[in-house]
């Protein structure tokens, strides 16, 4: 059995037992993670493909360690003009072992939640969010006031 995840912007086939280099996720070595972003997954009943995700399904897996790879040096310079520029980079990156490739469930990081499912953060949505909220919950705001304005509105509402 195999899949195909998205993370980093990259793609990568792996199977459970695999231990595979992305890029660095904000995890410590040891904490488990969750890759939702399954492209297909391929065992003995079939391939099933998603559109582009697969709905419900995601990979779990467990951070090994967290580095920085080899320097990459670059070297520029002008022929007869004296110029010369020497720079290096390590890219950080999240060594993940895949512990086991999941269709349909609850993730493993859903079930250690402290916080409750209903809190929504007012605070990071937009302008349009707010007001969309505001209505569908029945609470009456001046759409042309500012996004603060909006969120102290609701908040009182709420309570």
């Amino acid at each position: 059995m195999y899949a195909i995840v998205k993370t980093g912007g990259k793609q990568y086939r792996v199977s459970k037992g695999d231990v595979i280099t992305i890029e660095r996720l904000a995890a410590e070595a040891g904490q488990s993670i969750d890759l939702d972003q399954v492209l297909l997954i391929s065992d003995e009943a079939g391939t099933t493909i998603g559109n582009p995700f697969i709905e419900g399904a995601f990979v779990a897996g467990t951070v090994v360690e967290n580095g920085k790879s080899k320097k990459v040096v670059t070297f520029k310079y002008k022929a007869k003009k004296d110029y010369r520029k020497k720079q290096g980079h390590r890219q950080p990156y999240t060594m993940v072992e895949i512990k086991d490739i999941i269709k349909t469930g609850k993730k493993a990081t859903e079930e250690n939640d402290s916080e409750p499912a209903g809190k929504i953060s007012l605070k990071s949505m937009k302008k349009a969010e707010l007001i969309e909220y505001a209505n569908t919950n029945g609470i009456e705001i001046d759409e042309k006031a500012t996004n603060a304005v909006i969120i102290e509105t609701i908040e009182a509402a709420m309570q």
